[in-house]
């Protein structure tokens, strides 16, 4: 069945530090990336925290970025059927540089059946964060032998 539009949801963790502060930034990178002018608005809601918000002609963005937490949480959605809600999110990833993403794809107005409303999440985490982690469990245990 056809469905209306979809949405992409992302949580970002652990992002680079010297991309979160820059607005300017990440307001360019979101134009370069989304085909027509989107009009962006961006809001500081504490010292910490702001968000911006960029409605274009097929859809919407909407990114939520915590400094001091380095996590961004990003809602994707679009209802053209030629916008691809993955190749924006693949920009906002490669922008932010986190070492963990959280993804969710919700396909919006489905009127298919009740049971195949589901959300499907994929989560994955950055090589070099799995490297580090093997090294600590090694670590740990060649301690643990040492006693």
């Amino acid at each position: 069945m056809k469905i209306l539009a979809r949405q992409l949801t992302l949580d970002l963790y652990n992002c680079d530090t010297n991309r979160l502060g820059n607005v300017d930034e990440i307001k360019d990178t979101l134009k370069g990336v989304v085909g027509s002018e989107p009009r962006l608005i961006s809001e500081a809601i504490d010292d910490a925290h702001f968000s911006i918000i960029g409605a274009f002609t097929e859809g919407h963005i909407a990114l939520h970025v915590y400094k001091e937490l380095r996590y961004v949480a990003a809602d994707i959605f679009t209802c053209a059927d030629s916008e691809e809600p993955e190749e924006i999110a693949k920009a906002i990833k490669q922008f932010f540089r986190p070492d963990k993403i959280k993804s969710t794809f919700l396909k919006r107005g489905d009127f298919g059946l009740e049971r195949e409303i589901k959300p499907k999440i994929k989560i994955r985490v950055a090589p070099l964060r799995r490297v580090k982690n093997a090294g600590a469990k090694v670590v740990r245990k060649l301690v643990r032998r040492g006693k």
